[in-house]
Parts: structure tokens; C-alpha cells; sequence
């Protein structure tokens, strides 16, 4: 892979780490409010069981997102450092180049397609 081929892709493998942080920001924003703030209901009343369990389950959605989105910024890190070994675009199954295609589409990919839906089809 070229010189500038890689600077375009950790160019984009930051921005993608960016726009990941600030939505886990904003999900962690979000949800770390109280019921009552969120509801933006500040008087002294009580919740609704049923209000208080569908709050419960957003947050619990939003963090489990959140979560996820976290593993896409280890993934994204991990990249960077391949790139800094000089193993960026090699799958790590097979040794073979990653097709750039597939590197716009996930930059972070660590295996080529055929390696991929083989680790899926094993799980």
C-alpha cells in the first residue's frame, strides 16, 4: 500500500474515531441524567411503574449501543497500530491484501471477506 494511500485511510479511520466518540458522548450525555430531568417533569409526583420501566429500557438500549460503538473505536485503534507495523490491509487469517473496496467500507477490517464469513460461519 502506498504512502498516500494510507495516510487516506487513517485519515478516515480518525474521522470515523471522532464521530464514534462524540455519539458515545451524547448516548452517555443522554442517559446519565435522572428520570426526572429526562422526563423533564421536576415535581415532586412519582413515575408511572410503566414510565419508569420504558426509561429503564431506553437507557439500557442506548448504553448497550454505546457498547458497541466502543468496540468499533478498539477496532478503529487496532488499525492504527497495524498501520504503524506496516500490517494495515493484510488480512490476518490469510496474509492476503485486504481489497480496497472492502477498506472503504470498514477500515478497520482485519480480515478479507472470504476469512470473515468463514469466522462468522464457525460461530
Amino acid at each position: 500500500m502506498t504512502k498516500s494511500e494510507l495516510a487516506k485511510y487513517k485519515k478516515l479511520l480518525i474521522k470515523v474515531r471522532e464521530a464514534i466518540n462524540g455519539d458515545i458522548n451524547h448516548i452517555a450525555k443522554e442517559n446519565l441524567k435522572s428520570q426526572r430531568e429526562s422526563s423533564g417533569d421536576l415535581s415532586g409526583y412519582s413515575f408511572h411503574m410503566a414510565d419508569m420501566a420504558s426509561d429503564s429500557y431506553d437507557r439500557e438500549l442506548s448504553l448497550n449501543i454505546a457498547g458497541g460503538e466502543q468496540e468499533i473505536i478498539y477496532e478503529i485503534d487496532d488499525a492504527l497500530k497495524r498501520m504503524e507495523e506496516g500490517k494495515f490491509g493484510l488480512c490476518l487469517s490469510c496474509d492476503k491484501k485486504i481489497p480496497q473496496k472492502r477498506l472503504n467500507a470498514v477500515p478497520y477490517a482485519k480480515y478479507c471477506i472470504q476469512c470473515k464469513s468463514k469466522e462468522e460461519k464457525d460461530k
